[in-house]
């Protein structure tokens, strides 16, 4: 069966939120899309128990400087993870490709070294059709997927060192 809703989860299988808190960066850049996904980001952390106190929002200019504000927030001992949120679309120049590649290897690496989750909730789409169907459209929001992704990494890693 093909998904095609990014809000569809089943909620028994997700993790009280209480014990962690999580930063929220989201770009200004394509805000008619972050912005809904920030809310549903922010949302979901709640509706699963992460304190309002314990959810940080950020902003920054753009999808591209999500790397360097993922990694300054993971180096501090008081966030648990790291969801970025940002939109790229498609344009006329090889613009997209160079900013999605930095992008999606930026967060992959901040995440490795600095042994956090930080969740890549960035849309890379052809059309703002398409980035809004993902922005609380019809395929769901892609920021509750950034926060439950969150909450069920930051279980495994719970476990994981509980194990080690």
């Amino acid at each position: 069966m093909k998904k095609t809703n990014l809000s569809d989860y089943n909620r028994d299988l997700i993790p009280d939120g209480s014990p962690w808190t999580v930063a929220v960066v989201a770009a200004e850049w394509n805000p008619e899309v972050t912005d809904a996904m920030l809310d549903g980001a922010v949302s979901t952390l709640s509706q699963h128990g992460v304190q309002p106190k314990n959810i940080r929002v950020f902003r920054v200019p753009g999808t591209y400087e999500l790397s360097y504000a993922a990694d300054t927030l993971a180096k501090l001992d008081s966030i648990d993870a790291v969801i970025c949120i940002g939109c790229v679309i498609q344009g006329e120049t090889r613009h997209f490709e160079f900013i999605c590649q930095a992008v999606s290897q930026g967060l992959t690496n901040v995440s490795l070294v600095n042994h956090k989750p930080v969740i890549f909730s960035v849309l890379t789409t052809d059309t703002m059709e398409q980035a809004l169907d993902r922005a609380g459209g019809r395929h769901g929001n892609k920021g509750i997927e950034g926060a439950i992704t969150a909450l069920k990494m930051l279980q495994f890693t719970d476990l994981a060192v509980s194990q080690a």
